[in-house]
């Protein structure tokens, strides 16, 4: 996944991509800040979210996305906004939420340094399922509770290998 070195100065900054931004890919930036600063390992990383449309631009996660977040005590407070292919320059891994939004992560990059930065969400679950994240949009609120509990063993499983890179840390 990674060779470089996390320290506090150079924090590893990872994207999280679905469709519109506003709910599996808020939800997995939400969830991963969570994680990391519940470790005390914030300062290690840069986290953020972006959709492959922008249909949603400048809107809050959906609302069922941020209920259900809340009430395991995660903040959703990102706001959508488009991936664009200066993205790819920015961070060092883009994790698509499911199939359709990883081939278009792919159909945007403009090299193989590029092709490398990307992985689905799912490579991390150690319950894989069919390796996508649900769009719990058009869903009940069980399919957000869903989504949730999907997105946070996948951030556990994410993050446990990036810990042995950091450096620095006491």
């Amino acid at each position: 996944m990674t060779d470089k070195t996390i320290t506090s100065e150079k924090p590893y900054k990872i994207l999280f991509v679905c469709l519109g931004n506003i709910c599996r890919s808020p939800t997995a930036e939400g969830v991963f800040q969570h994680i990391v600063k519940e470790q005390e390992l914030d300062p290690y990383f840069y986290i953020d979210s972006a959709g492959t449309s922008a249909w949603h631009v400048g809107e809050p996660a959906n609302s069922k996305s941020r209920q259900i977040a809340n009430k395991y005590g995660v903040e959703l407070n990102s706001r959508a906004r488009k991936f664009d292919a200066s993205d790819f320059d920015e961070f060092d891994l883009i994790i698509a939420m499911d199939e359709e939004n990883y081939r278009n992560l792919h159909k945007m990059a403009r090299n193989d340094r590029d092709q490398e930065k990307i992985r689905k969400m799912r490579e991390f679950d150690p319950d894989p399922g069919n390796g996508n994240v649900p769009d719990p949009y058009y869903g009940g609120i069980d399919g957000f509770e869903h989504v949730f509990n999907i997105i946070q063993r996948s951030s556990e499983g994410l993050l446990e290998p990036l810990k042995s890179k950091i450096q620095d840390k006491d």
